[in-house]
């Protein structure tokens, strides 16, 4: 498939999970397709992006491995994400890359996140935390910088000052992630 026909074919979809899964196995059933979706994902000024975001995340849960490829160019990226449907795909991604290097079980992803890789995983995280983003992209940075607090000591102070700033003017989901994230810290 053509990178046209391909942007055409995300160009259509809406949010409806149905059609990200559809696009996420047409993606998973022919490799060179996640060039065409990476390249698209990080058209940070173009609607669509935020489709190639959505089905990126699909991807991921199905086959992490298929990002180890790109893990330069996504964690490089990250900081250039605009569009609030962009950002929250990518932070549960971040999320989730996060929480595999840090498990016990080895894992692909585990071996193939470098240091740099978590210092813009990192940077990215804290500006979504920092900036007016929606909760679940907020959300999915503390929850990342928690596990990353175990690797940079310094995180868990700086990221305990970033999430008590203004607690009271979030919404109540904020306000949960943000007293689990404490304990978690305090534990």
């Amino acid at each position: 498939m053509t990178f046209e026909s391909f942007y055409k074919e995300l160009d259509a979809i809406n949010a409806l999970r149905t059609n990200r899964m559809r696009m996420a196995k047409m993606v998973l059933n022919d490799y060179s397709l996640y060039d065409h979706l990476f390249k698209i994902a990080f058209q940070v000024d173009d609607p669509v992006s935020s489709k190639a975001c959505w089905v990126l995340e699909f991807v991921y849960l199905d086959e992490p491995e298929f990002i180890i490829p790109y893990l330069d160019r996504f964690t490089a990226d990250l900081k250039n994400l605009k569009l609030d449907s962009s950002i929250r795909p990518l932070a549960k991604i971040s999320q989730l890359m996060v929480e595999a290097y840090f498990k016990k079980k080895t894992s692909k992803i585990q071996s193939a996140l470098t240091d740099q890789h978590l210092e813009l995983i990192t940077e990215a995280c804290f500006d979504w935390l920092i900036q007016d983003e929606k909760v679940a992209a907020k959300v999915y940075s503390m929850y990342s910088l928690f596990h990353l607090g175990k690797k940079y000591d310094w995180i868990h102070d700086e990221l305990r000052l970033v999430i008590q700033k203004d607690v009271s003017n979030e919404s109540a989901g904020y306000k949960a992630a943000t007293r689990k994230v404490l304990e978690w810290i305090r534990s």
